[in-house]
């Protein structure tokens, strides 16, 4: 899952930025509406972390021109302002926001609420992923094999959920490093190599097959067909 925070709070910015990295989330920074605006109109986000108050393109603004004039119209927004009346509340509301939180606010609170709108864009999806013998809980991203819980990391979690949602289509490294890393701060190849060898030995250690992940020589990796 891809997030784009926009805060001219540097310090919240980072707040924000390392509990979405410790939760999986690929998360993009951003101080300015209209550089928030460029990104929007580059990329596609599963969320977009929205303060009002900003410099160049303010909050509401912004997300008016999103929700008329992008492909994006139904990405989730949940804002975050200073402003604690019912006025202000109903302007970002009626601006396209789908959620609104007043600063200070309970950072857990922040997450389950982001935890909330992502699933509303997901219905279809199965609470649990599943491959063969694998699971995934998407919400408390936990991971079994054969009933076994499996330690971890935030990286390794979200590899291994996109190689599931992905199914039999094979990834190449770099539209790996495009899907799970900021794109202002992007690893090599090799630091993917790194994450995959990590999660195939923690397969392994699970019960997994040598080949549960495979390497397409050449192109990328996919999973092996679940039996």
């Amino acid at each position: 899952m891809r997030v784009l925070v926009v805060e001219d709070d540097l310090h919240l910015a980072e707040i924000l930025t390392e509990a979405l990295s410790d939760r999986a989330y690929s998360v993009d920074v951003v101080k300015d509406g209209e550089s928030a605006w460029n990104w929007i109109s580059s990329l596609s986000y599963d969320l977009i972390v929205l303060d009002i108050t900003l410099p160049k393109l303010d909050g509401i603004s912004l997300c008016k021109r999103l929700r008329t004039t992008t492909n994006n119209t139904t990405t989730p927004v949940l804002m975050l302002t200073a402003r604690d009346t019912i006025a202000d509340k109903i302007l970002g509301l009626d601006a396209g926001a789908d959620d609104y939180m007043v600063k200070p606010f309970d950072l857990e609170e922040l997450m389950a609420r982001i935890r909330a709108l992502l699933r509303r864009g997901t219905l279809t999806t199965p609470t649990v992923l599943t491959w063969g013998e694998l699971q995934i809980d998407p919400d408390t991203h936990e991971v079994t094999y054969v009933q076994e819980l499996m330690q971890l990391t935030p990286k390794e979690y979200a590899l291994l959920e996109l190689l599931v949602t992905s199914g039999r289509r094979i990834l190449s490294r770099s539209s790996i490093i495009d899907r799970l890393w900021s794109l202002q701060n992007p690893p090599t190849e090799e630091t993917v190599k790194s994450h995959v060898k990590g999660l195939r030995q923690k397969l392994r250690v699970a019960g997994a097959p040598e080949d549960f992940i495979e390497t397409v020589h050449g192109i990328g990796y996919r999973l092996k067909q679940a039996k």
